[in-house]
């Protein structure tokens, strides 16, 4: 079935009482823009991030609108004659749009991918060949980041390729659980993961069961390890030989005087997710926190970082 896309420009004064009135009309499934309510958000959650996309900025600058779509028929361009009857003093600008498949239409672009010497990453719809014989880590990471596409991701899988085996391990952020199910699948003993999107569990859990990972060998909680008290006292006493952490920079800057009290002795702590600009001042964070830097990955404008305890 094809749309009519319909949407109605206005100001932020005026958007809740437009939204309230078709609603009121009958109308479901408003999209809302609204360049007040993006900026307040940027500002509200800066230190969840380093890198906010210009072209998305210049897009949405100075635009408030609602959105709506009606099938595109006899019986929607009647429902779209009301709508324009009852709001006479509003333009509705509508355009033609085909159907689509639209939670689904993005696996068109996740396609399997090599990582490091040994792993092949692999959307769960997919069977790839494999003529290398890497070990395949299925995933559907649905909304969460991590699909191993990105190259704070693929920096990341690469430096715990070589300390996994028989690893015990932390994913702090773990989003789709791709870092700590890797570990898992390259011989970890046991991993466990948390994240503050209450969201990354399940995802995470189902992640690990296409690979036939159980929740003994990777436990996932939601929660802030710097300020759960319950997160903190499940972490309590654990020594952990890799953790990871791939997230910004601002948030491994917090993490850093934390870690050490979590790493076995020669215990690794790898963490990505830094842009550049920023590589220098977590240098001296992670050194400032007790860890010695043994190796520093740079891809794609992006930083990773292998350490120990000094």
């Amino acid at each position: 079935m094809d749309w009519l896309e319909i949407t109605v420009n206005t100001e932020h004064a005026r958007l809740d009482r437009l939204c309230q009135t078709l609603e009121d009309l009958g109308v479901e499934g408003l999209v809302i823009d609204d360049a007040d309510t993006y900026a307040e958000f940027l500002e509200e959650n800066r230190q969840y991030w380093d890198y906010i996309d210009e072209a998305l900025q210049d897009r949405i600058r100075n635009v408030c609108r609602v959105q709506f779509y009606l099938e595109d028929s006899e019986a929607g361009r009647r429902e779209y004659a009301r709508l324009a009857a009852a709001l006479p003093e509003e333009e509705l600008l509508t355009r033609q749009v085909r159907d689509e498949d639209w939670e689904n239409n993005w696996k068109a672009y996740y396609r399997p991918i090599e990582v490091g010497e040994r792993l092949l990453v692999v959307p769960a719809w997919e069977t790839p060949e494999n003529p290398e014989n890497r070990t395949v880590l299925r995933l559907d990471p649905g909304l969460i980041f991590g699909t191993g596409a990105h190259a704070t991701t693929r920096m990341c899988l690469a430096a715990l390729e070589p300390l996994a085996a028989g690893a015990r391990v932390l994913d702090l952020g773990c989003g789709s659980g791709i870092l700590a199910i890797a570990a898992l699948l390259l011989g970890a003993s046991r991993a466990a993961g948390c994240d503050i999107d209450p969201k990354a569990p399940d995802v995470a859990r189902e992640n690990a069961a296409l690979n036939g990972v159980g929740p003994e060998r990777f436990p996932v909680w939601t929660g802030d390890v710097l300020k759960d008290r319950q997160l903190q006292q499940k972490l309590q006493g654990a020594q952990f030989d890799l953790i990871l952490a791939n997230i910004v920079a601002d948030v491994i800057l917090a993490l850093a005087p934390a870690v050490p009290a979590y790493l076995a002795p020669d215990g690794r702590f790898v963490c990505s997710g830094i842009i550049d600009g920023r590589e220098t001042e977590v240098m001296a964070g992670l050194e400032r926190a007790g860890l010695e830097i043994l190796a520093h990955r740079a891809q794609e404008g992006w930083h990773c970082f292998t350490c120990r305890k000094q």
